[in-house]
């Protein structure tokens, strides 16, 4: 009993309204970080990435938990579709490159689909004006494994090639909040 008390104050923990402050049409703000991809360390650049095309930058409360673990697999089921519409997609989080290493390269998860940018300071989504709260002490994870850190809110930037953020998904579903992603994405792509 005292274990699934404490689950669902941990999901509902994770569970926070969307407060996000920029707006389509606001200059995305750009970052280069510690990132992982399929288990292996990078330098990842926002920047980098638009030159490329377009890019959803979606942060998320922490890898490992429910509706994370949803969230992660259900990009990563839908990478084929992103790629077809020529972006890419890239996961914040404020967890360490130690748990990002081993959630980017899960199959169950990122499946090595994704990178996967760590942000233990915060200043990524604080910088998109995201909310970002202290974690609870002695919080686990879907693993059993001691999270350690805070948690920004689920919201995702759909950032077209100009720099501009072209769309914001927040309050809904993980599921929800790749699909609606997604169509953004392939709007952008018929345009």
């Amino acid at each position: 009993m005292k274990k699934l008390l404490l689950s669902s104050l941990i999901a509902s923990a994770l569970v926070v309204p969307a407060f996000a402050a920029l707006d389509s049409g606001t200059t995305a703000p750009v970052f280069t970080a510690q990132a992982s991809l399929d288990g292996t360390e990078f330098t990842y650049s926002l920047q980098e990435s638009l030159a490329k095309g377009p890019t959803v930058v979606y942060f998320y409360p922490s890898a490992y938990t429910q509706g994370c673990n949803i969230q992660a697999h259900t990009f990563a089921i839908n990478m084929d579709k992103f790629k077809a519409a020529g972006a890419s997609v890239v996961g914040v989080s404020l967890d360490s490159i130690e748990r990002l290493n081993d959630f980017s390269a899960d199959p169950e998860y990122c499946a090595g689909a994704l990178p996967v940018v760590s942000d233990m300071d915060g200043s990524i989504a604080s910088s998109y004006e995201l909310q970002v709260r202290d974690g609870r002490e002695g919080a686990t994870d879907t693993r059993g494994v001691e999270i350690g850190h805070g948690f920004t809110e689920r919201t995702t930037f759909v950032v077209g090639v100009d720099g501009k953020i072209a769309g914001t998904v927040g309050g809904v579903s993980p599921e929800e909040n790749v699909m609606k992603s997604l169509e953004m994405i392939q709007h952008l792509a018929s345009n």
